[in-house]
């Protein structure tokens, strides 16, 4: 698959803006507010936010391009989730802040914030966690109920060592490289884990609407194309798996960075994608690998 980068360090690769230029020069990114943490396989610095393909939308490839505007989608699953207006603060920083009038505190556990909390794995070695622990705290600052989200975009295969080599030394870039997108890691991975974790959270008393999953809009496509077409809805509930997608804007002016746009959000039960998951209903027609050997058969 042929691609190219339209956001590096977060502007598009041709903008000459001092601020974009500046950005490239110092590999910082500007929706972490710290130098880029995205590398590639030998250990360089990597830059690339979204790629497109040729004939294609623009694909976020690097999770932390999700958190722009200081950790937006965060508000905006807090918001969705309790239907109340939020006051984020890091981890127990929480209990101690004073709440205002007509907002709830929200304890936020996650790298960068309160930290993250690991849950050991029962019956085996190692442990795991999910992205984002949203705790809802009462007014004396004790915990009410908690959600959990994960936060997916989508690795690449391939190459685009050359391009981004091009736009670090501040030159053009004619060509397309080979960089795709690993879109079977929906299957391999993804749903999985969001099963796996999907049927832990609903056995958690206070985990009252499950598990929320942000991705970008493309992610979510797959998704619902590896599912099928027949997910049952549902209000948010013990159990439940609610999906927000995001997509990237339109190209900007030089020196501005493209918007962050919440699309939609759809819920439904860990068990209904368990059960689409296992019995996928987009399957080809019956006996295709019987015809394609006796095409290769014909004399």
């Amino acid at each position: 698959m042929a691609s190219r980068i339209i956001e590096f360090f977060g502007y598009d690769p041709a903008d000459t803006s001092s601020a974009a230029r500046q950005a490239r020069k110092e590999e910082y990114c500007p929706f972490l507010g710290d130098t880029c943490q995205k590398t590639l396989s030998d250990g360089l610095i990597s830059g690339a936010c979204t790629l497109q393909a040729v004939r294609g939308t623009p694909v976020i490839c690097c999770p932390i391009r999700l958190y722009a505007n200081n950790y937006e989608i965060l508000r905006d699953v807090a918001t969705i989730a309790f239907q109340q207006k939020v006051d984020l603060y890091p981890g127990a920083k929480a209990t101690h802040a004073a709440q205002k009038e007509g907002h709830v505190r929200i304890a936020v556990f996650g790298r960068g914030w309160g930290g993250e909390l690991h849950i050991p794995n029962r019956g085996r070695s190692g442990s795991y966690f999910v992205d984002w622990i949203l705790a809802r705290l009462n007014k004396t600052g004790e915990l009410e109920d908690f959600i959990a989200v994960e936060v997916q975009s989508i690795d690449t295969t391939g190459n685009y060592r050359e391009e981004r080599d091009a736009y670090i030394r501040g030159e053009k870039f004619e060509e397309y490289s080979t960089a795709g997108f690993n879109w079977e890691n929906v299957n391999k991975r993804i749903l999985p884990q969001l099963i796996y974790k999907g049927h832990v959270l609903r056995r958690e008393r206070l985990c009252k609407s499950g598990l929320y999953f942000v991705c970008p809009l493309p992610v979510y496509d797959k998704i619902r194309e590896r599912l099928g077409g027949n997910i049952a809805k549902y209000e948010p509930q013990p159990g439940a798996l609610t999906f927000i997608w995001y997509d990237v804007g339109s190209a900007t002016p030089k020196g501005q960075i493209r918007e962050l746009k919440r699309i939609d959000k759809f819920t439904t039960t860990v068990d209904q994608v368990a059960v689409a998951f296992t019995s996928p209903s987009n399957l080809p027609e019956a006996n295709v690998y019987e015809r394609a050997i006796r095409s290769e058969l014909v004399p």
